[in-house]
């Protein structure tokens, strides 16, 4: 059936951005049709050229700006912009934390759910925050070089400034890429499936200062490694560990599952909340230490634990969120599917002394049912799933064991929104405002903590 659309492709129309996209998207709309425009903001008038149309909406390239938002950054570096790696980089950072606030609250209007979000928890410097980077590494302009994607492909845009990462971590990429151009290693040849160096990955303690370098190869050997080992140890400040991982596979996976240790130690520390983290190359581990300190303690307040409560944490990783709250309850179970993570999660337990937190293997809404087929009457529930959201089987488990609060950490509002009502389905309900967290700033991703608690359903 053919639908008769407002616009047609080529047209230039000018109009007034009325939102913006959960992308970063202005969005123009032209008989309720949306047409989404990159580098626009909300009241800006503009004059826009129609590049692709599908039946439920276009897009659109800015041709002129008539009117300029005074929530855009002036100058803002298009190389952030085009590349993905601050997408928001145009938005002035208070008008960054009120799209976010709104972000939720608009998914939760939408689904009918008149529940009320807080303002945004955001940082008093919000750039220069990520402990971790993974860059590619190719061969361009005659030369190796080290960068980012441009957004939706893989053309490299050589950078050395990446504005949301540590910059001793921007630093390290540039010395690596030096010594690497210096011995003239070669880079890896997506098309070709020739070279040697696929990626580099580094890390920083933020609080230990310590920096961990993994070279990805294509090959089982890397060459030049001993001369390549003596000028990163004499080059880089606070240097702890450095790595050679083997990732023979032509895919977007960057790490390979073989790690050998080159120099140093095979791990990293960092704190949490004053807890002590051990970090290896396959380590999840959160890329903001600063906002995640605030995420977990939300958390921590959100459930009103006072030493006497039993705790489980779903989908707990390495034991970051079990960790922090095992200080403020009586027992904490954690449970997670990546046995690694959980041999992760039981070694900070040891080097940190914390005796009153189990860890388990296994997918979450089974462990769960275990639990309570065992008779385990957790207090609290703490989540924190991945982008997904939590498995129907889970709200399910959570449902039978009837926790009196469930806290909900959530990296996806969409996600959260349809959670949120099938656990209101189970008997609870949102007791206080959502509190959004921003994670990472100059993105379009938010985090947020949520308390539900138990109520007599009949």
């Amino acid at each position: 059936m053919k639908v008769n659309l407002p616009v047609h492709r080529g047209e230039t129309i000018t109009g007034t951005i009325a939102d913006l996209t959960y992308q970063g998207n202005g969005v123009l709309k032209v008989a309720q049709y949306p047409i989404f425009v990159p580098d626009t903001l909300p009241g800006e008038k503009v004059e826009v050229r129609v590049t692709k149309l599908t039946q439920n909406f276009a897009w659109g390239m800015l041709t002129q700006r008539l009117t300029t938002s005074p929530d855009r950054v002036e100058n803002a570096n298009q190389m952030f912009l085009q590349t993905g790696i601050a997408p928001l980089g145009h938005l002035k950072y208070p008008a960054q934390l009120k799209f976010k606030q709104k972000l939720i609250q608009d998914l939760l209007t939408k689904a009918h759910l008149d529940l009320t979000v807080a303002p945004t928890l955001g940082m008093a410097a919000p750039y220069h925050y990520r402990n971790k980077a993974q860059v590619p590494v190719r061969y361009q302009r005659g030369a190796l070089q080290t960068g980012f994607y441009k957004r939706g492909s893989h053309d490299l845009v050589p950078m050395e400034d990446f504005y949301i990462q540590d910059p001793v971590i921007d630093q390290t990429i540039v010395t690596v890429r030096n010594l690497m151009r210096d011995l003239k290693l070669r880079a890896y040849d997506e098309t070709k499936q020739t070279g040697d160096v696929k990626h580099l990955m580094v890390r920083r303690g933020y609080y230990s200062h310590q920096v961990m370098v993994v070279i990805v190869t294509r090959t089982s050997k890397l060459p030049h490694a001993k001369e390549l080992v003596a000028g990163m140890v004499d080059q880089i400040p606070g240097i702890t560990s450095i790595i050679h991982n083997v990732n023979a596979k032509n895919t977007n996976v960057v790490l390979g599952p073989e790690n050998h240790v080159l120099w140093g130690e095979p791990t990293i520390h960092d704190q949490l909340l004053g807890i002590d983290f051990t970090i290896s190359p396959l380590s999840f581990y959160q890329v903001n230490p600063q906002q995640t300190e605030k995420l977990y303690q939300a958390a921590i307040d959100a459930a009103e634990l006072d030493g006497t409560q039993t705790v489980i944490d779903a989908y707990c990783g390495i034991g970051t969120i079990s960790l922090a709250v095992a200080k403020h309850a009586q027992k904490v179970y954690g449970v997670e599917i990546v046995p690694a993570a959980i041999e992760d999660a039981k070694l900070n337990a040891l080097h940190n002394q914390i005796e009153n937190a189990e860890f388990v293997v296994g997918k979450a809404e089974e462990q769960m049912a275990k639990w309570q087929a065992a008779g385990l009457k957790p207090d609290v529930l703490i989540v924190d799933p991945p982008r997904k959201g939590l498995d129907e089987q889970l709200i399910e488990a959570a449902g039978k064991m009837a926790p009196q609060k469930i806290v909900y950490v959530s990296c996806n509002p969409a996600t959260l929104v349809r959670d949120l009502q099938r656990l209101m389905e189970q008997g609870y309900r949102v007791t206080k405002p959502i509190q959004p967290v921003d994670q990472f700033p100059q993105t379009t991703h938010v985090e947020s903590v949520t308390l539900l608690e138990r109520t007599e359903i009949d």
